[in-house]
This record gives structure tokens, sequence and C-alpha cells, in this order.
């Protein structure tokens, strides 16, 4: 089972790159997670809504170009659901026993289209808190190390 993150969003802070290397680096050899940086498209101080509508749609086309069909894809959106680790780690099986490929998506600043959050097969949130767009990087990175230690009866989550 392959796991992508695609985020729109680059030249992150050394510690954020650190981190999500630091758990992308320890996921099992048979559930490799990778990242995808997409720059953003570029705002200016009078964007408008339109303006803003067609640039997430924009950023939007390049995230689909950025999955392949066959990966499960699952939206990280403040209006999605909120699971616990051991639930997470649940979906991980199920999704690994379907034999899925997963990409999950951090969109830009100003959100993710809203046909990807519709076709999207799950639409999650973090958390219920508004974090910058590169902590969630590491925190989803450090939450899928997390459920696939679970997974694994590794002794790093200790319930």
């Amino acid at each position: 089972m392959k796991l992508r993150i695609v985020a729109v969003g680059h030249r992150m802070p050394a510690w954020i790159n650190a981190g999500f290397d630091e758990y992308a680096r320890r996921m099992p050899r048979d559930m490799p997670l990778t990242l995808i940086e997409l720059k953003p498209e570029p705002r200016g101080d009078k964007t408008s809504a339109g303006d803003i509508a067609r640039l997430v749609e924009n950023e939007a086309q390049r995230i689909e170009a950025a999955i392949p069909k066959d990966h499960l894809t699952v939206v990280l959106d403040e209006t999605g659901k909120t699971i616990t680790t051991l639930q997470l780690a649940a979906k991980i099986t199920r999704w690994r026993d379907d034999g899925r490929d997963v990409s999950l998506v951090i969109g830009g600043a100003d959100g993710t289209a809203q046909r990807l959050k519709k076709n999207a097969g799950w639409l999650w949130s973090l958390s219920p808190l508004t974090l910058p767009h590169g902590l969630v990087r590491v925190v989803l990175a450090e939450q899928l190390y997390r459920a696939a230690s679970i997974l694994g009866n590794h002794p790093y989550h200790r319930a």
C-alpha cells in the first residue's frame, strides 16, 4: 500500500521538512509515504473573490493531475469527519485489505475546490483547530506513522 500526500504549498521551513521526513522515514517498507508539493497560485493584495475561485480551481486541476487514477482520494478539510488514531488504523487496514493506494490532499491557503471534496472517497478533519498547512503535513505524517505502528504492534503508540 502506498500513501501519498499531495499538498499545495512549497518552500516550507526546515523544521517542517525535518518533521515530515522523520515520520516518512519511519513508515514500514510496505506502506511508503511520499510528498508531492504543488506551488500555490500567486495571490496579490487585491485578489477578488472571483479571482480566488479561479485560483482554487487552477490548484484543483494540478492536484487532480498529481493523483494516480487508481488511488483513493482523501481530502483534509475543516468540514470533514474527525476520528481517533485507532479508527484511522482500522481505515488503513480496510484500504490495505482492498488493495488501495491512497492520496491525501492538503489544499491551499483558500481551501480546496468543492468538486474535489465532493468526489473524494473521504473528507477528513485532523482537528477543529485551524492549523498552518506546513504543520498539517507533520501532524498527518505522524498520525499515519502512529496508525502503521499500531498495525505492526510497534510500541510507539501507547493507548
